[in-house]
């Protein structure tokens, strides 16, 4: 959705499990997403993406680590927090590769719109109990953007768990209604889900459309942004 000044808003939920799936940072989907990125800036001056950075394995890693030491879980609380400041830090990261066209700034408290102009503008996690899918269905409610475009390490939803259920179904397009029935309403710190419960209330509440796809497949990525067939899920 275009601005008053004809600028076009991208919003992209970058899952951390793209960013880092294990014990090292993913250089080639980064590598991916740069020239992705600048190859749509190219082709339209008028574009702007707003890329909220997910916390990944590191925010595990570290969960781990606490718990290992005292020997017991940690509360949801620390973990939450544990969780932001590895968005944050992927952000950082993310906000290094565009930082000749970024916002100098990443975005980290949710109560300021800031009025960025630069082509890229990157954000990482705000408090706890809210997860960067929320935290980018907010951007799209401060900022009139329609669509939020989620990336994971999965290509779309499935009826049911494609590992176990050889004969799980794939979904095109879902309601948030069924969406939400799939997934249900509570949210836990680095749950596996293709779009958290509390965002998900939060989009359908504003009317917010969701795209999932893959991360892994770039090609698959630019064909929805050239409006041609794609592999993905689409939630209205």
């Amino acid at each position: 959705m275009a601005n008053s000044k004809g600028v076009k808003r991208t919003i992209i939920s970058v899952g951390g499990s793209l960013v880092v799936p294990g014990d090292d940072v993913n250089t080639p989907f980064l590598s991916n997403l740069n020239t992705f990125i600048r190859s749509q800036l190219a082709a339209d001056t008028k574009r702007q993406f707003f890329l909220v950075v997910g916390g990944g394995a590191t925010a595990r890693q570290y969960a781990q680590a606490g718990q290992e030491v005292i020997g017991h879980e940690l509360t949801y609380n620390d973990m939450d927090w544990l969780g932001l400041h590895a968005t944050r830090l992927n952000a950082h990261l993310v906000r290094t590769i565009f930082r000749d066209i970024a916002h100098p700034y990443i975005i980290k408290n949710y109560d300021i719109i800031r009025k960025a102009t630069e082509p890229v503008v990157v954000a990482g996690g705000w408090k706890p109990g809210w997860s960067t899918d929320y935290c980018a269905t907010m951007l799209a409610e401060d900022y009139h953007v329609d669509t939020v475009i989620n990336l994971s390490n999965v290509s779309q939803l499935f009826n049911r768990d494609p590992n176990t259920f050889p004969d799980a179904k794939p979904i095109d397009k879902i309601s948030w209604e069924d969406f939400r029935k799939l997934i249900g309403d509570k949210w836990t710190p680095g749950m596996h889900a293709p779009f958290d419960p509390i965002a998900a209330k939060k989009a359908q509440a504003s009317g917010t459309r969701v795209v999932l796809l893959s991360g892994n497949d770039f090609a698959n990525i630019r064909n929805y942004f050239k409006g041609e067939p794609f592999v993905g899920t689409v939630i209205e």
